[in-house]
């Protein structure tokens, strides 16, 4: 199974980027036994970031990532977006500049290719007229992001995407145990990677033909959700026990102040990490949010020991 973080943007106090901090978050993402990272999505705040500062954050987490692969033989593959903007030139522009900073894969954010929530149709041939303005020879992704609204895919244009021979991975964000069994089904025999972002229904929807999971609960207990995409056949019923753990504890998703809270949990396993976002205000990482992220820690840290245990 593939199993992802999506990039949390850290910040120096001056409010610029701390790419020296992120770099070590890649560290660390490889060591707790992850497949991949979703770099530029909307973990890292693409919405605050500069075409540069997006292009800039990729480089040093794809080159570090890579360096990590070469060092231990073991894939570690970069996935990337920065597809925020509004108008076509600055589409092109924004992911042009992080296709070149390099990836494996260049993600577009499905509500950028149908703003207005026209159809499939305008989704298609906005989605081809994009694709004509970037690398040939570059793989493909599409990511279901929530903001501005949450564009779902539909069987049209996964039959397009298949045709078009571009695309390898998909962050599905439907949350839909069914609608992903289904659009598994179609992408069969293919080399389209469905991701599911949603950690409640991780489990079945691994079960049932997915590929693995996308999101940010990564950026928490990764080491648990390496485990549950290794092991989830070989020891079902431990995969049971983990599944209501994450689904549990992975509703800190709402509530509190990600990605402070991401930040925060940065600090517990002793990467030093400023308490700053530009999506939301420092002040919102309360003691009560503090207190929550390191229960989680312990919770989590104790059950992983537990289940792997010899």
């Amino acid at each position: 199974m593939e199993i992802f973080t999506t990039m949390i943007t850290p910040y120096k106090k001056d409010g610029s980027i701390d790419f020296e901090t992120a770099e070590k978050y890649v560290d660390w993402y490889f060591e707790n036994g992850l497949t991949g990272i979703f770099s530029v999505c909307q973990s890292s705040e693409i919405f605050y970031l500069s075409t540069e500062e997006k292009a800039e954050l990729n480089r040093r987490v794809y080159a570090r990532a890579k360096a990590l692969e070469r060092a231990h033989g073991r894939p570690f593959t970069v996935v990337s977006s920065g597809h925020t903007s509004d108008a076509f030139e600055d589409q092109v522009k924004e992911l042009n500049a992080v296709a070149e900073s390099g990836t494996d894969a260049l993600i577009l954010i499905t509500n950028r290719l149908d703003p207005n929530n026209e159809g499939d149709d305008v989704f298609i041939e906005n989605a081809k007229r994009l694709i004509a303005e970037l690398p040939k020879d570059i793989k493909l992704g599409l990511y279901e992001c929530p903001y501005p609204y949450k564009r779902l895919v539909t069987p049209k244009i996964l039959d397009w995407c298949l045709e078009s021979g571009r695309f390898y991975y998909m962050k599905d964000t439907c949350c839909d145990a069914d609608v992903m069994a289904a659009r598994c089904e179609q992408l069969k025999g293919s080399d389209f990677k469905l991701l599911n972002a949603n950690c409640q229904t991780l489990l079945e929807s691994m079960r049932r033909g997915g590929h693995g999971y996308c999101g940010i609960m990564c950026n928490y207990h990764p080491q648990i959700y390496s485990w549950l995409g290794e092991n989830y056949e070989k020891y079902p019923e431990k995969a049971e026990a983990i599944q209501a753990l994450i689904g549990t504890v992975g509703f800190t998703e709402v509530g509190l102040p990600y990605p402070l809270t991401a930040k925060y949990h940065m600090n517990l396993v002793g990467i030093k990490t400023e308490n700053i976002a530009r999506s939301r205000a420092s002040s919102e990482l309360t003691k009560y949010a503090r207190d929550c992220m390191e229960q989680m820690k312990t919770l989590c840290d104790s059950v992983f020991e537990a289940v792997t245990e010899k």
